[in-house]
């Protein structure tokens, strides 16, 4: 199994004639991705990567059965395109863009509230589930299938926690990238949730950073549940001066109250494994076998 997605999931690109939609979306399809095609507004009837390409989700969704969007469109055009893909029902929308504005965030979450539609982003390498499905900018060839969990609020470091599975000889189930703006549409929570009811997957690979405090609400949650499955943390930013402004949005929201050690001890105290080192993580991993 994996979380939502997989090899039958059917997939649609907003913006799909753009540039690093057409690489990208091309990186998938030989992946193996079920992409049915594509939205760009004014270019429905025509053809591009040999999918069909439509003018509206509402008729993209109608003609192709897709249940998923990956969206390549700009910053400002992000909460038209959630707008889009929540009104058309999809379960998921995926956004890469950076720089969303925070004003549009706040109406992204309002236009998410009470929908089926879960949002990965903004400003993520996506989802991917590994030898089925990539929605974004993953580089796949890391990628190997297996029980382990990964969610993260780092680009960057998701490769390296792949990486530290692949060095414990495990492979993932499914790899998620939060996004590490101050609002995003899924969080710590929803993906970990997900993984619990997951039966492929064994344990979980959290990596969080300084700013926000996304990762202490999730110690709170993880410490009540009943049946826990292992996770397995890593806090970026311990090496940074305290109260030494990231310029991340979640850092500036808290004024740098918030400290590395502060989530180390939040997740520790709700029984989560935290390593100072991102390449302690695979010793971590070798001993829950």
């Amino acid at each position: 199994m994996s979380i939502l997605v997989n090899k039958e999931t059917k997939v649609l690109c907003q913006g799909i004639t753009g540039t690093q939609a057409s690489f990208h979306i091309q990186r998938s399809l030989d992946y193996g991705t079920k992409v049915v095609g594509g939205v760009t507004p004014s270019k429905g009837g025509s053809f591009h990567l040999n999918l069909p390409v439509f003018d509206t989700i509402k008729e993209a969704v109608k003609e192709t059965g897709a249940t998923a969007s990956v969206m390549y469109v700009p910053a400002n055009a992000v909460k038209s395109a959630i707008k889009e893909a929540v009104e058309a029902e999809l379960d998921l929308a995926v956004s890469i863009a950076d720089g969303v504005p925070l004003k549009d965030m706040l109406e992204i979450k309002s236009i998410l509230k009470g929908s089926k539609t879960k949002f990965i982003g903004p400003n993520t390498p996506g989802i991917i589930t590994p030898g089925e499905a990539r929605l974004g900018i993953f580089p796949e060839n890391i990628h190997n299938p297996g029980n382990i969990g990964i969610v993260s609020r780092s680009s960057t470091l998701t490769y390296e926690a792949v990486l530290e599975t692949k060095r414990a000889k495990e492979g993932q189930s499914t790899v998620i990238g939060l996004g590490d703006d101050v609002l995003i549409g899924m969080d710590f929570i929803d993906v970990l949730s997900a993984f619990h009811e997951d039966d492929k997957t064994k344990a979980v690979v959290m990596i969080g950073q300084l700013g926000g405090a996304f990762e202490e609400v999730a110690a709170t949650w993880y410490k009540k549940l009943p049946h826990k499955k292992p996770v397995i943390a890593f806090i970026a930013g311990d090496a940074i001066p305290f109260g030494h402004k990231m310029g991340y949005a979640g850092d500036i929201m808290t004024k740098g109250y918030i400290s590395v050690q502060d989530k180390k001890d939040a997740l520790s105290a709700a029984g989560i494994i935290v390593v100072n080192h991102i390449n302690d993580i695979h010793y971590e991993l070798a001993k829950l076998k």
